[in-house]
């Protein structure tokens, strides 16, 4: 189990998993559903599932591209720690739970499956044709808050969706950061992302535009419902990471782009979530 978290990177589940949060309270809370417990755990266990399967599916395809890259060999498949057909048996393991666990939650979700799946699992190809792959990465996670919001409530809003286009621009947007460190690399091995594509001046500017859409998204929900200060807090917070991390990453030094990559964009959704989640408490009175 401890070599599979290791392939998966679970601790990576920080950056997802919080806004999955958002979207399961926010169905509790405005609409009629009662809290359940059950739900919530089956929720967990999508989230769970569809992240191994995804992850482990990205290690296993690029096992031979991650054994030329330098800053990847050690990975778990080259390094030989977890082989390639175990990888690939996790996987569909992770896929076969995730349709299962939308089974017991309500039809949409069940009908749904198979396309979130597809979209988590389709990322990993995209990198051999096309520089737009960061924006499926995002696709990918930003069905988390939707997803959870429908468990609930078995229907679409708008206010689930806002937080959906949040974590679809400010993933998308601090992947091009992340990706910054293989710009020699996928250019060589003729793979395709926005820094080979652009450099990585433009790619900078390119991941900003998309971090000021992920505010803007944050930000459009308070014309929709009511939120007390504590949110506005959070929205602060979260706004502030976004900028944080362009000041620790600059075309002529990537050197802190782990800690613009990991710590910062972890606070960032760790935080808004709290936040999110304290007001709505505040406001509602919920009892659970």
């Amino acid at each position: 189990m401890k070599k599979f978290f290791s392939l998966v990177l679970f601790a990576h589940s920080i950056f997802a998993l919080p806004f999955a949060m958002i979207g399961f309270f926010l169905g509790v809370t405005t609409s009629t559903q009662p809290f359940n417990w059950f739900l919530l755990l089956l929720v967990l266990l999508c989230m769970v599932f569809a992240r191994n399967a995804a992850m482990a599916f990205n290690r296993y395809l690029d096992r031979d591209i991650d054994a030329k890259n330098p800053r990847t060999v050690m990975r778990d498949i080259p390094a030989g720690r977890v082989s390639a057909n175990e990888a690939l048996i996790f996987v569909i393991v992770n896929c076969l739970l995730f349709v299962i666990a939308t089974a017991f939650i309500n039809d949409l979700c069940l009908y749904l499956s198979p396309v979130a799946l597809f979209v988590v699992l389709f990322y990993s190809y995209t990198k051999r044709f096309t520089a737009l792959c960061h924006l499926v990465l995002g696709l990918g996670l930003s069905l988390a808050p939707i997803g959870a919001y429908i468990a609930v409530t078995g229907a679409f809003d708008i206010v689930p969706v806002l937080y959906s286009f949040a974590v679809l621009f400010w993933v998308s947007g601090f992947d091009i950061i992340y990706a910054l460190q293989d710009e020699d690399f996928d250019r060589a091995e003729k793979l395709h992302s926005i820094p080979a594509a652009l450099g990585i001046k433009n790619a900078l500017r390119l991941s900003v535009v998309l971090h000021i859409c992920s505010a803007i998204c944050v930000i459009l929900p308070i014309f929709f419902s009511e939120f007390s200060f504590v949110y506005y807090i959070g929205v602060a917070f979260f706004c502030f990471m976004l900028t944080y991390q362009h000041l620790l990453v600059k075309p002529n030094d990537i050197s802190k782009v782990d800690r613009a990559f990991a710590t910062t964009n972890g606070y960032a959704s760790v935080v808004f979530a709290l936040c999110f989640l304290l007001d709505a408490f505040l406001r509602t009175n919920y009892n659970f």
